[in-house]
């Protein structure tokens, strides 16, 4: 074959593997099933529901909280009338409950935000949320948490921990606990993220099941509302949306938060929007692979475009990319389902709906990866 020839053949040979793109097309996204769990078109008396949180209890239920903006859809300093509330699934996310309240406040106080997490060990989910009275301490933000001992179907009353979890002079900061979920470590930590606008973001948990809490006074800056895991080796690392940078940061500490390393990863493109982030599979449980799991609105200026990605390299890399819905997206919350789905529960044109999707690993890798369990 002669020179020109082999330059035919390569140019060819580019125009075809130009045509195979890794993103997905339309008809991929067209395969996935959206649940609306909470649309304000559903409830007349609900302005929107807006901040999505999604976990697995211990037995494999699936639960799904989110703000109840009854007056307007208004953040927490200006709305008098937001509760939380929460539907349930007991089989992999086909079926959901009627729609019930975990916190329901006078006409004035308002609850958002809410996290969870899960404590293997006792099989308690805890709820936490930001909490003001706009009656009599208007911008003052409290801190607080319900839990439930059986998988997410009663809770109980709220306990505030804001005076365990900040300090005396943040009274009047602007302060809240991160929406979505928190960890629990290795050793049985309980770590969740805040952020203080004043003072940056910081980590906060519990090393007694949640009995008493405790803030580690390290700030971490730049960040804003953030998600945190444990790698394998027990360095903890933070992703965090950054305000008008287009981009996530990470942070990392090799000793448990007293010191941290931070930096942009330009590749995970951000429009100042809440994220999810966890951990899909660990070595250290029996998989063949270590696995982290990402999902954000992967857009620079809109929030639009709610986009999964996978790592095999602990977060230093993201090897596989696909859009799950590429128009209006925002605030997101990722979980692992017993099956080895990923269940991610978002925000979907302009906070109209809320909806519940499920995506396979061989889905997202292009069939390149399957689960294997241990």
């Amino acid at each position: 074959m002669n020179l020109k020839k082999i330059n035919i053949f390569i140019i060819l040979m580019l125009a075809i593997l130009s045509c195979k793109s890794p993103k997905n097309t339309a008809s991929d996204q067209d395969s996935i099933k959206f649940i609306n769990l909470f649309s304000s078109d559903v409830n007349q008396d609900v302005s929107c529901y807006r901040i999505p949180s999604l976990i697995m209890a211990q037995n494999g239920d699936l639960i799904a909280a989110i703000d109840e903006r009854k007056i307007n859809c208004d953040d927490l300093r200006s709305n008098k009338d937001i509760n939380i509330v929460f539907r349930r699934s007991e089989d992999n996310g086909v079926t959901w409950s009627e729609i019930k309240t975990i916190v329901d406040l006078p006409l004035g106080e308002s609850a958002s935000d809410p996290s969870m997490i899960l404590d293997q060990t006792t099989e308690k989910i805890f709820l936490f949320f930001n909490y003001m009275d706009l009656n009599t301490n208007p911008e003052v933000y409290y801190l607080r948490y319900v839990s439930s001992n059986d998988h997410g179907r009663t809770w109980s009353k709220p306990t505030d921990i804001t005076n365990q979890i900040s300090k005396p002079e943040w009274h009047k900061d602007f302060k809240f606990i991160t929406s979505g979920r928190g960890i629990q470590t290795q050793s049985g930590i309980l770590l969740h993220t805040l952020v203080n606008l004043n003072n940056g973001l910081h980590v906060f948990g519990s090393k007694d099941h949640g009995d008493t809490w405790f803030l580690i006074d390290s700030p971490i800056i730049p960040g804003d509302e953030s998600k945190i895991v444990e790698l394998v080796d027990e360095t903890w690392m933070i992703n965090s949306r950054v305000n008008k940078s287009g981009v996530r940061f990470v942070h990392t500490s090799k000793d448990k938060g007293t010191t941290w390393n931070s930096k942009a990863d330009s590749t995970l493109i951000d429009a100042s929007c809440n994220a999810s982030f966890i951990r899909y599979t660990s070595t250290k449980k029996g998989f063949l692979k270590n696995r982290l799991i990402f999902s954000n609105a992967n857009s620079k200026n809109m929030r639009k475009n709610l986009t999964i990605k996978i790592s095999y390299d602990e977060g230093k890399t993201w090897k596989y990319s696909k859009s799950v819905y590429a128009g209006e997206a925002a605030y997101s919350s990722l979980c692992i389902l017993k099956n080895g789905d990923i269940g991610v529960f978002f925000e979907k044109d302009n906070y109209e709906e809320n909806v519940f999707a499920k995506i396979t690993l061989d889905w997202l890798t292009e069939g390149a990866d399957k689960l294997s369990k241990p």
